[in-house]
């Protein structure tokens, strides 16, 4: 099959993106189409203990658990101040999937692109999404190279996966509106750590929570989470600003007050809950934030990410590209958005100490 024609083309080389192309490359013509030459820092780093299944299916976890430099370190649990000024821990001892992964984000999924990769997936790297249409019972895509906009590529697949992220890139160029259900956002930094105790730590405060977690190669992530309209936008402009909010916090100022050395501000992300209108189609899906984006309080981002890619995996390898992927994929997210939304509502709900809008908004 020539370059511009393939079985599936995946947009988006994040994690779902990759995770979608490793599964599928062995039964299938796999393109893989990323707007990033290099993957970036991205904040969300906790990948779910379950997680492990799918790594260990792919042949993945042995590898990851032995690379060099590591690209985890092991979470045993977490320092819990929601709900009540005491702490309470919660570990992940008696997990029969293991500990939390508090995963280096970019070395994650820099090693994730050379799998894709070495395993014979065709790339396009530094490529973005142009236009998109429906011709002859195939989708026929044109890139853009972000480096030269004069050179186009066009690819001709029987079946895409928008593998975007909250940008959507491909539902959206077909008319596909995203459903937004609030406006949390994140801003962070990274820290040297100076702690021997690898557990994260969340903590409530009046107009949002905070997070902190280790992550390798001797750094820890700070991040505070409120809404875009209830701040100062100055409050999340540079390093300072996000200092002194953060002092305001027992709990980060200790964590602050331990670090000698230089901190890396890398500003806000989005970090609100969203769900595509139609997250499938004909012969087209959306997986992880693409389909769905979750609240960073359910630690569930990265393994929706893996997780979906590899449910339509199985559904390919059942219906082929046949409309039957999208009804049983649409059928099984909306059985996980109401899953996630109800859970979301109880775990806010048990924070009841702060009489703001932040948390007015959550009851």
């Amino acid at each position: 099959m020539s370059d511009n024609k393939t079985d599936i083309l995946i947009i988006g080389g994040g994690i779902a993106g990759c995770i979608a192309a490793i599964s599928l490359v062995d039964t299938h013509h796999v393109t893989l189409v990323d707007k990033l030459s290099q993957p970036k820092e991205r904040i969300g780093e906790s990948l779910a203990p379950a997680a492990n299944r799918i790594l260990d299916e792919l042949g993945l976890l042995k590898e990851i658990e032995n690379h060099s430099p590591p690209i985890f370190k092991q979470n045993l649990g977490m320092q819990s101040y929601w709900g009540s000024d005491q702490l309470q821990i919660v570990d992940h001892m008696r997990n029969p999937d293991g500990f939390v992964k508090s995963l280096d984000r970019k070395a994650f999924e820099v090693y994730l692109r050379k799998v894709v990769e070495d395993r014979g997936v065709n790339c396009f790297w530094g490529s973005a999404l142009y236009a998109s249409s429906y011709e002859d019972s195939c989708w026929e895509i044109k890139l853009r190279s972000v480096v030269d906009e004069s050179t186009d590529q066009q690819i001709s697949a029987e079946f895409v996966i928008d593998a975007s992220g909250r940008q959507s890139h491909f539902a959206r160029s077909i008319g596909v509106k995203r459903q937004v259900e609030d406006k949390l956002l994140a801003c962070w930094i990274t820290l040297p750590n100076v702690q021997e105790n690898t557990m994260s730590t969340i903590s409530s405060s009046s107009n949002g929570w905070w997070y902190s977690s280790v992550v390798p190669n001797g750094k820890r992530v700070m991040a505070f989470h409120t809404d875009s309209d209830l701040i100062e936008k100055s409050a999340l402009k540079t390093a300072q600003s996000f200092i002194d909010l953060a002092k305001e916090n027992e709990q980060m100022k200790m964590l602050l007050n331990e670090a000698k050395s230089a901190m890396e501000f890398h500003g806000t992300t989005a970090a609100n809950s969203t769900k595509l209108e139609q997250v499938a189609g004909k012969q087209w899906v959306a997986i992880g934030d693409a389909a769905v984006s979750f609240d960073p309080l359910s630690s569930q981002g990265m393994f929706n990410a893996m997780a979906s890619a590899m449910q339509l995996q199985r559904l390919i390898n059942e219906f082929g590209f046949a409309d039957e992927v999208s009804k049983h994929y649409t059928n099984q997210v909306e059985q996980i958005w109401a899953h996630y939304l109800k859970h979301r509502s109880l775990f806010y709900g048990a924070e009841r100490r702060w009489k703001s809008e932040f948390w007015e908004r959550r009851l």
